[in-house]
């Protein structure tokens, strides 16, 4: 199941709860909240994710179509989407501690991943990332898995050493604010999330959870979003 980062110890605990009719207008107040939070999301005011149409994703229809009958066995729990959107540009950190984006990995089929070393799913699905980049990684694909924890700068990198986890670039964000604006968009319900996305910066798949990215059916969903080995 995802894990959400609210309720793990490497985030600030929750404020006290208010009470009587404070409490009334908190809830009333919340539920408006969500509704327009949720009207953002349908209608496009969540940065990037819009109902509008998305001329610059028209190529990924078909890469679309042909991953929907792959989303199975393993992988089963990837939603792919009906019709591709652009992506934010969610900004992080590089392996050489330099901002840098999604944005960057234009040109490349990106599988991006959020993780944490709190988060007992993602820790499991590291090693099937690292054999994925391993298997698929070069100028058409790579894995992008950026690091949320928010304390103990030191304690990622350490852990991937620990397990030998040595193909995967080290990307961060201490602040995580990729999830919590992929969360704002509908697109992050918890720990691991991963996307699938295009060379021009498309969505092509979401799921929330952790996956086998290393298994035949994984590599099989992956290799059509890339381009390759699609169904005739």
């Amino acid at each position: 199941m995802p894990q959400d980062p609210a309720s793990t110890p490497d985030t600030p605990p929750p404020g006290t709860a208010a009470t009587g009719p404070a409490r009334r207008w908190l809830v009333l107040g919340g539920s408006a909240l969500a509704i327009a939070l949720g009207l953002g999301v349908l209608y496009g005011t969540s940065g990037g994710w819009s109902n509008a149409s998305a001329p610059g994703c028209a190529a990924a229809r078909p890469v679309v179509e042909a991953m929907r009958p792959l989303a199975r066995g393993d992988v089963a729990a990837v939603q792919v989407p009906k019709e591709p959107r652009p992506v934010p540009a969610l900004a992080f950190t590089g392996p050489d501690g330099q901002p840098t984006s999604l944005a960057a990995f234009r040109g490349k089929t990106v599988l991006f991943n959020l993780w944490a070393t709190w988060c007992a799913p993602c820790r499991h699905e590291m090693p099937a990332l690292d054999r994925l980049q391993a298997t698929l990684g070069g100028d058409a694909f790579q894995v992008v898995a950026v690091n949320i924890d928010t304390r103990n700068p030191d304690k990622p990198r350490q852990w991937l050493a620990d397990n030998g986890i040595a193909r995967l670039a080290y990307f961060s964000d201490p602040a995580a604010k990729t999830f919590q604006e992929l969360k704002s968009a509908g697109k992050a319900f918890g720990m691991p999330t991963t996307l699938i996305v295009d060379r021009d910066g498309c969505e092509l798949g979401v799921i929330a959870g952790p996956a086998d990215w290393a298994g035949e059916d994984a590599l099989r969903l992956l290799r059509a979003a890339i381009g390759r080995d699609r169904p005739s």
